[in-house]
């Protein structure tokens, strides 16, 4: 249960917690989500954002403790994502069916195929400004971050930036604040940025120097995920910066997965090389992390090194898994290779290679295959190869 919490004079977090999730779109949410909603009261009440269809009466329950939910005279819907629009039909049979909903003109078309219920749409345009009594509301489109339909809500007056799934985590704890949870909270931003948002990068750019020229004052950031940023609200727009840059460092992860051990021990060898020259590594087994938790160590490193046994003629089905989910979200900038143990034909290297190839990755080298068990020579080779690896990440790498 998510009890309603006044985050500023008159606005009130009102969502709901999800502590049994697991699974967001393939991404491991080990510590569950919370889907964030916020009432503000004035001459006219506003909620920003409803929750997942599941939760609606638990949301109706948050905002009861603090007004009647028929008082409420609108509702803003930054983004149409069913985890945040689901229980819009719900919400708004209890508050009042003509109530008006604000949203992007994206927005209007998603609501109208989401929902067979008719709801009273109203697009607001990019920077338009509504005023609801001692408060003015404005919007900032965010399209593509991370859907056509996302936009912004800014109460100036108070400086508070409503900015939907930006900023966010997928994080159901005790915590509703920044400086509640502490130094943590940037490990749960990291991994949504890289899992989510990675792939918008550029228009994360843009979006920053947008609101840099602006001139607009933040002093709170609530997104619809995960705690609010009001203690220092600049560190995760400077994270954000840094992440949308994909700004490198001098970092290597291995990923493989094995059939018998030979991969595996090709890796710990490729791993040993890059090492003995100082460059972090992670090694991570397929078989044993998460996509999403493997997809937040390329964050920011700087090469991607993957071993894959051949399996009838192509590379295991968890290295399939993990490479199309990396190529889904972008990556910009590292370096690759391949590696893999083999019996009969060897092909997953070569098809490891072009995977790297249709990600724009730079391949350090045609890769390294070794048939069947490596012996004590072939495991040189794969030292000697993450030498070349950590010379090269070296080498490139402010």
């Amino acid at each position: 249960m998510f009890k309603p919490v006044q985050i500023a004079d008159g606005i009130y977090s009102v969502g709901c917690r999800d502590w049994d999730i697991r699974d967001f779109h393939g991404y491991s949410t080990y510590e569950g989500t919370s889907y964030n909603a916020f009432l503000v009261l004035d001459e006219k009440n506003v909620l920003i954002d409803t929750v997942k269809k599941e939760f609606a009466e638990e949301l109706i329950d948050n905002i009861s403790k603090i007004i009647d939910p028929s008082k409420i005279d609108m509702v803003i819907s930054n983004h149409t994502e069913m985890d945040h629009s689901g229980s819009l039909p719900h919400v708004m049979h209890r508050i009042g069916q003509d109530k008006t909903v604000l949203c992007s003109s994206m927005g209007m078309k998603n609501l109208k195929s989401h929902f067979s219920r008719p709801l009273n749409l109203r697009s607001v345009a990019n920077g338009e400004e509504i005023n609801i009594g001692k408060r003015t509301l404005s919007f900032l489109e965010t399209k593509m971050l991370h859907w056509p339909d996302s936009m912004f809500t800014y109460a100036k007056e108070d400086k508070i930036l409503f900015s939907s799934d930006a900023f966010g985590q997928h994080y159901a704890g005790d915590c509703i604040f920044d400086d509640e949870i502490g130094d943590i909270v940037m490990d749960h931003a990291a991994k949504y940025y890289a899992n989510i948002l990675l792939n918008y990068s550029s228009r994360v750019q843009e979006l920053l120097k947008s609101v840099a020229a602006s001139g607009l004052e933040i002093k709170m950031i609530c997104p619809d995920h995960g705690v609010i940023w009001r203690d220092n609200p600049g560190k995760i727009i400077g994270a954000y910066d840094r992440w949308s840059r994909q700004e490198l460092s001098k970092k290597a992860v291995v990923i493989f997965d094995t059939m018998w051990s030979s991969t595996a021990k090709m890796a710990r060898e490729i791993a040993k090389g890059i090492e003995s020259l100082g460059v972090n590594v992670r090694l991570m087994n397929t078989r044993k992390c998460h996509r999403s938790d493997i997809m937040t160590e390329v964050l920011d490193t700087k090469a991607l090194i993957v071993g894959s046994p051949t399996l009838n003629n192509g590379i295991f089905p968890v290295i399939a898994d993990v490479m199309t989910y990396i190529k889904g979200l972008k990556p910009k900038n590292r370096l690759a290779a391949s590696f893999g143990s083999y019996g009969w034909s060897g092909e997953a290297v070569k098809i490891l290679n072009q995977e790297f190839e249709a990600m724009g990755m730079e391949i350090i080298d045609n890769g390294l295959k070794i048939q069947y068990v490596p012996d004590k020579d072939a495991l040189e080779k794969c030292f000697e190869m993450g030498q070349k690896i950590g010379r090269k990440i070296i080498e490139t790498t402010k």
